[in-house]
């Protein structure tokens, strides 16, 4: 078993009993240079700094320590963004146990009076800034978790590109210690100031972004994306979300993804999506990277290759957006593939896919929707309606397998 106890900025004098008892008992205590420091040599008792980079050689330290008793030590609450989190991803549950301190979280929403309930976390911690866009509305009170000291610079000069120049700044450093700080101004006016290694970056948004709004309600502006044309029109787009139904943590194939507009507005649903975008041509696959990145879904993984080729490799799913490009073995392996309870969307415009998909249909059921969108165009001094072409779309949601009792068998 490995203990990992959370430390708290003033030091091991935020420990409480338990906790000071079993960094006295340890015989490895595993942790950050400054953890370690706190702590006075004695015999039997091996301090052991964390590899850098640390997930390649963490096995390995792992493996090091052996059988005897480990005590981490972390910040705060060890599963905020810590390693705790990582441990237990790593070895399972039943080999970590954690005793957390405060979190930075909780006492930067204490400095500033702001309930959980009324407030967000996003963690930046090893990952892109970009990340903040998803998060982005006006009015909303975001308590963000960053590493590096020029995060605040960077936080602030995405707030000003994204229309929230006016959203206040306060920088929290050193929580919890002696030396804790607090910085504030609003966004246009941060000058890149010193940042304390260890802070919290508090954002409270203006509630008058000068660039409208954002909502994670499917059916973006198609002004969103950047494309050439080859983009699922907003309100095709928003059916076939609605059919796709993204729950938290579902993962989701976007076959033929063009400007990736479905597959990107699937992992803004939630932040654990994960969504795996297909599309062959290499012009288009990087402007699904530049679309992802700008709406706040970094991670979204974009695979260069068809999509007959790619599936094969792909985890599986629990959505599979078919936008171009179908046929009976792509449609076919995509059903094997997709998890009991998943749910596939398929558009054709084209004669010979809808036949394709009626055939599909019988087979394996769902339902069948043409889509049929006029847009107001003028005519000359006057107005008329001017249809864009129709769309079938296929939906299908694979059956979840009944267990039976031994009476029913």
């Amino acid at each position: 078993m490995i203990e990992v106890v959370g430390v708290g900025a003033s030091g091991l004098e935020s420990l409480g009993p338990d906790g000071r008892r079993l960094v006295d008992e340890a015989e490895v205590v595993v942790g950050g240079d400054r953890h370690l420091a706190m702590l006075e040599s004695r015999p039997g008792r091996r301090h052991v700094s964390w590899p850098s980079p640390l997930l390649p050689a963490l096995d390995r330290l792992l493996d090091d320590v052996g059988t005897e008793r480990v005590v981490v030590l972390a910040s705060g609450d060890p599963l905020v963004s810590g390693i705790g989190s990582t441990l237990v991803r790593r070895l399972g549950a039943d080999a970590v146990r954690i005793h957390p301190g405060v979190s930075s979280v909780a006492l930067a929403r204490a400095r500033m009076r702001w309930a959980a309930e009324d407030s967000d976390v996003v963690t930046l911690v090893g990952r892109d800034v970009d990340r903040l866009r998803r998060h982005l509305a006006p009015r909303a009170r975001l308590v963000v978790l960053t590493s590096g000291d020029e995060a605040p610079s960077r936080i602030a000069s995405l707030l000003v590109e994204e229309g929230y120049a006016g959203s206040r700044l306060t920088v929290l450093g050193d929580l919890g210690s002696t030396a804790e700080s607090r910085t504030e101004a609003v966004a246009a006016a941060w000058d890149g100031r010193p940042t304390p290694r260890l802070h919290v970056v508090c954002i409270e948004c203006d509630a008058h972004p000068s660039r409208g709004a954002r909502s994670l309600a499917p059916g973006l502006p198609d002004t969103a994306y950047e494309h050439d044309g080859q983009l699922t029109k907003r309100l095709v787009r928003a059916a076939a979300l609605a059919h796709l139904a993204p729950c938290p943590g579902d993962v989701l194939w976007d076959l033929g993804a063009g400007a990736g507009s479905v597959g990107i507005e699937f992992a803004r649903q939630h932040p654990r999506n994960e969504v795996h975008a297909v599309e062959r041509d290499p012009q288009r696959a990087e402007r699904v990277r530049r679309n992802a990145r700008a709406l706040g879904v970094p991670g979204l993984r974009v695979v260069e290759a068809s999509s007959a080729e790619a599936v094969a490799s792909l985890p599986r799913p629990d959505a599979v957006f078919v936008g171009g490009g179908a046929t009976a073995a792509l449609l076919d392996a995509c059903w094997a593939a997709l998890a009991p309870g998943g749910r596939l969307v398929a558009h054709g415009v084209t004669v010979e896919t809808e036949v394709l998909l009626h055939e599909v249909r019988g087979r394996l059921g769902g339902s069948m929707t043409r889509i049929a969108v006029e847009d107001l165009d003028a005519i000359g001094s006057l107005h008329g309606w001017k249809p864009a072409r129709s769309i079938v779309q296929w939906s299908v949601e694979k059956p979840v397998p009944q267990e039976h009792s031994e009476a029913e068998l």
